[in-house]
């Protein structure tokens, strides 16, 4: 089926973590960013606004799709061509209410209202789509087109390998140099996992395993919390993760790092080879020892670089009074050389299991400034949010400057009239191919509630759109 979408000519906006405001304590006479300009919105179509999910855009060649939760919360993928204001919608057999996670007899509702339940997607060398997500633990979701494109051939595959596929996470697509499709995701769950990687045969539209067996094995004590593998200026692929006791967040711990260049051949910062699979005795990886309850969260540990392709880590845990503070690390000779940049009287609690339901500290990843800087972006519920410009050398921070908007300002701003909601985005997973030309999409929703149902009332579902951004 086929639906209208109207075509709406705006200056767009939005704001980095979607923080509240910008650069506290920055100078008062500098000029404001530069920010990107929106060229067009389109609106999609209602999307469930209860509670934070991830969505998923992919623009592939002059054809664009988004897969998200419609508003009775159904998996549905909508399809346009490039300047086409008309979805085609496909709606797949997969509801955000069951199945329950681990073979336990819960209810429906609490996987339902589970934040981690996010749509991936993407498009292999071929043009096929596949698509993954509504799982928390619980067995392989995934589905790929029998035509090129073409939405209304997405068929269900139950198993991709047929191993380690009854209680997967954290799915992930990642495209090798050499065009070839991976997927990424977690077996197991929080304090009891491994991370696993398939690669996909265009050819036999077949998946086998990358290597055989983990990439990260927690041994049966704990898992690895890996963030998305970062493509570096070095032609390398870098990782940092956190390690994990138990399903409480407050036992994350280890701060870790390693690079490759095909997943297959990992390596440490120091260029050690790494032998597989990594857990959290393998030398050489960990860069800073933060204990558990050390106020590391998973999903700290950007990574970013310098000018002379350095990795930089930048991550937040407890100082030595216990208040939650920002760090970068970079190694220097045999060592990770960890550098404190804030000073703030405040302590970001870390604890409990499910979905955190909101963040007090945001960062950015580390990026190369003007001659001998870099900057480094960042959100504080107390502090408000900017960006540290850093001497590249010692790394200590010269001066606060105003956060550059990532999407423009009037996005910003919430729509809905329900309390408490807020602006979600998400990035393109693919590219149009044409440079300065980015597609975002955006919707509100309520926060994450650790997992768990909401009373009625419900927000209105939100009118999910996709906006093409150029930039300053």
């Amino acid at each position: 089926m086929r639906h209208p979408a109207p075509l709406r000519l705006s200056v767009l906006g939005r704001l980095l973590w979607a923080a509240s405001s910008l650069a506290a304590g920055s100078a008062a006479a500098e000029p404001p960013p530069k920010e990107p300009r929106a060229v067009a919105t389109v609106d999609v179509a209602p999307a469930w606004a209860g509670h934070t999910v991830g969505f998923a855009l992919l623009t592939h060649g002059d054809r664009q799709y988004v897969a998200f939760y419609a508003a009775d919360r159904h998996l549905t993928v909508a399809a346009r061509s490039l300047g086409d204001t008309t979805w085609e919608f496909c709606r797949l057999p997969s509801r955000q209410e069951g199945p329950p996670r681990y073979g336990r007899p819960e209810t429906s509702a609490v996987l339902g209202w589970d934040s981690h339940n996010s749509i991936v997607m993407a498009a292999d060398s071929a043009g096929h789509l596949h698509l993954a997500g509504n799982m928390h633990c619980n067995r392989l979701t995934y589905w790929r087109t029998r035509e090129p494109g073409a939405i209304a051939s997405f068929e269900q595959v139950p198993a991709m390998v047929g191993r380690d596929e009854d209680r997967c996470t954290y799915p992930v697509f990642l495209t090798l140099p050499d065009g070839r499709l991976v997927f990424q995701y977690r077996s197991g769950e929080s304090g009891n996992g491994s991370t696993l990687m398939n690669v996909y045969d265009v050819d036999a539209r077949s998946w086998r395993r990358l290597v055989d067996g983990p990439i990260f094995d927690g041994e049966g004590k704990r898992n690895a919390y890996p963030l998305a593998p970062v493509a570096g200026p070095d032609g390398a692929f870098h990782i940092s993760w956190v390690w994990r006791e138990s399903g409480d967040a407050a036992t994350n711990h280890d701060l870790s790092y390693a690079r490759s260049r095909n997943f297959t051949h990992w390596l440490t910062d120091s260029s050690r080879p790494i032998t597989l699979p990594i857990t959290l005795s393998t030398p050489g990886v960990i860069v800073d020892r933060i204990p558990v309850g050390g106020g590391l969260l998973n999903g700290s540990g950007r990574v970013g670089f310098d000018s002379r392709k350095r990795t930089i880590l930048s991550f937040y845990k407890y100082d030595a009074s216990g208040n939650s503070q920002a760090f970068v690390a970079r190694r220097a000779g045999t060592v990770w050389k960890v550098v404190q940049l804030s000073d703030w009287d405040h302590r970001f609690e870390l604890a409990g299991g499910g979905t955190l339901p909101h963040y007090d500290i945001h960062l950015g990843a580390v990026e190369t400034g003007g001659e001998g800087e870099l900057r480094l972006e960042f959100g504080h519920v107390k502090n408000g949010s900017g960006a540290w410009v850093l001497d590249e050398e010692t790394l200590a921070v010269k001066r606060t400057e105003p956060a550059r908007p990532h999407h423009p300002r009037s996005l910003w701003k919430v729509e809905s009239k329900f309390p408490e909601m807020r602006v979600r985005y998400a990035d393109d997973s693919g590219s149009s191919g044409e440079p300065g030309r980015r597609f975002l999409l955006r919707w509100e929703s309520l926060g994450a509630n650790r997992d768990k149902p909401r009373p009625e009332p419900w927000p209105e579902p939100s009118m999910l759109r996709v906006i093409e951004v150029s930039e300053p």
